[in-house]
């Protein structure tokens, strides 16, 4: 069995970027939050133009339909405002590449 090795040198970009998911994930507990804040401060009267009365948690349901997506939309442009601000402090480095190309 005989092998054949290739060494190269070539240049790579380091950056740091921002991982999505856990900024949009920390979007849905402040919607999650907001909505339960907003639900407690609310007031539970009847409604004067439908004469019903609106429990709690129907109220938290419907508040969670519009802040839990505003939250995950402000985790992602906060997760491309930050991507931005680590693009400036992007490094290039020099980085070994070995190929090893096994012959039976």
């Amino acid at each position: 069995m005989s092998s054949t090795d290739s060494h190269q040198t070539v240049e790579a970009t380091v950056r740091h970027v921002p991982r999505y998911g856990v900024l949009m994930g920390i979007g849905v507990v402040v919607g999650i939050i907001a909505a339960g804040i907003l639900t407690w401060i609310g007031s539970f009267e009847e409604s004067q133009a439908l004469d019903v009365v609106y429990p709690p948690g129907q109220v938290f349901g419907f508040l969670l339909l519009w802040t839990v997506p505003i939250g995950i939309a402000l985790g992602g442009v906060a997760g491309l405002i930050l991507e931005r601000v680590a693009r400036r402090h992007d490094r290039v480095v020099r980085v070994e590449r070995e190929t090893i190309i096994e012959a039976d």
